[in-house]
């Protein structure tokens, strides 16, 4: 168990890397508890017996409101670890927040989405009529598994009134199985939780790659966009095609290759990253986010990882002072590069010197988009004093 607690301290955090659900709970409740607690965002391991997990949670919690999602590895007061739950706890009055979930994704209406929202804001609004100074952001944990992401984040984005919206897909450790989000005492497939959060405190929404074009470009030109799949790149068999422009065969497309080479698209006058998921045996392409036929895809390389994330907290701080809390969202192919690169101490160290705690994601939210490779979150600054 690892804290950071105090009666004075608007926002705790803890982490507990015990397997047994019961101690699990018990642990991350006794390092983020103080009578003003108010809301708990927590990011758990889908190692754990999830059912045992959940039934301990609501025990130690009781009414505190509590939100959190399963991940591919945890950013915890420890560094990056697997197999943990971490969490984060806010203090009222300092911060206000409120959570929806939206569920059935596999029929998602964007109407009810947006209903849900407004119900959301009403309820926000109500809660902090009585302190109106501040400011709030979003916080969107989706089902990584649902192929959703970006019909979700764009309709919440419409619907928040500017409102600015960061977040993460739920994981599941790279298995692609059965990703999960908490909300109201349970965990939920196929789902999504928003959690607003209005603060007295200064934020930013932040988001960070480390890649640069390589100019070597490829079009699609057969996809099936509902199940992000790309059978064809250049008129040739997807996977074969990609092999041969980043200079590997066809045997040996691995996560780490698509980590060391992902494929970019340019949008709005910016690159993003539209990273794969997998080789399949037919030569097409998973994706982990939307991909339609026709786009063009530019093959990217790495730059410094260590350099760039070190560089970017740095401008972060520069804006808005000293940092409370950084609540992020690291793509876990940027985790996979990491590792292969023997480059994870460092990356903790700097994880751990700007006081981030979240989790490695099957993609990431950005205002409107769904983002794929890339670290986004929220960087919590302190109120200047009265």
């Amino acid at each position: 168990m690892d804290g950071d607690s105090g009666p004075s301290l608007p926002i705790t955090t803890g982490v507990s890397r015990a397997r047994e659900p019961e101690t699990a709970a018990r642990e991350l409740f006794d390092s983020l508890w103080r009578p003003v607690l108010g809301t708990v965002l927590f990011f758990c391991s889908p190692r754990y017996d999830l059912p045992r997990l959940e039934e301990a949670m609501n025990k130690r919690f009781g009414e505190i409101h509590l939100v959190g999602c399963t991940t591919a590895g945890e950013i915890t007061p420890l560094g990056y670890i697997d197999g943990s739950i971490t969490g984060i706890g806010f203090a009222e009055p300092d911060f206000t927040a409120v959570s929806v979930l939206i569920q059935g994704l596999e029929d998602f209406r964007i109407a009810t989405s947006s209903n849900l929202v407004q119900r959301a804001l009403s309820e926000l609004k109500t809660a902090t009529a009585a302190s109106p100074s501040g400011s709030t952001f979003a916080f969107l944990m989706i089902d990584g598994m649902s192929r959703q992401e970006e019909q979700v984040v764009s309709a919440v984005y419409n619907a928040l009134e500017q409102i600015p919206v960061l977040g993460g897909s739920a994981g599941d450790d790279l298995s692609f199985g059965a990703t999960y989000v908490f909300k109201d005492g349970h965990f939920h497939g196929g789902g999504a939780v928003l959690l607003l959060v209005h603060t007295v405190h200064p934020f930013r929404i932040i988001k960070t790659e480390h890649f640069q074009s390589t100019g070597k470009r490829m079009v699609v030109t057969e996809a099936d966009s509902d199940r992000r799949l790309v059978s064809e790149l250049n008129a040739e068999p997807a996977a074969h095609e990609y092999a041969r422009i980043v200079g590997v065969s066809r045997e040996h497309l691995t996560p780490l290759v698509f980590a060391a080479h992902p494929l970019i698209v340019r949008v709005g006058g910016e690159y993003h990253v539209r990273s794969i998921q997998q080789a399949n045996e037919d030569g097409s392409l998973s994706f982990l986010c939307a991909i339609d036929e026709g786009i063009v895809l530019t093959a990217a390389e790495s730059g410094d990882i260590v350099q760039d994330l070190q560089d970017f907290f740095r401008d972060v701080r520069r804006e808005i002072g000293p940092l409370q809390l950084v609540i992020g969202c690291d793509c876990i192919l940027r985790r996979l590069e990491i590792e292969r690169n023997e480059v994870k101490d460092q990356i903790s160290r700097v994880l751990l010197e700007n006081r981030v705690i979240g989790f490695s994601t099957y993609g990431e939210q950005y205002n409107s988009m769904h983002v794929n490779q890339t670290f986004t979150g929220v960087a919590i600054g302190y109120a200047a004093p009265e």
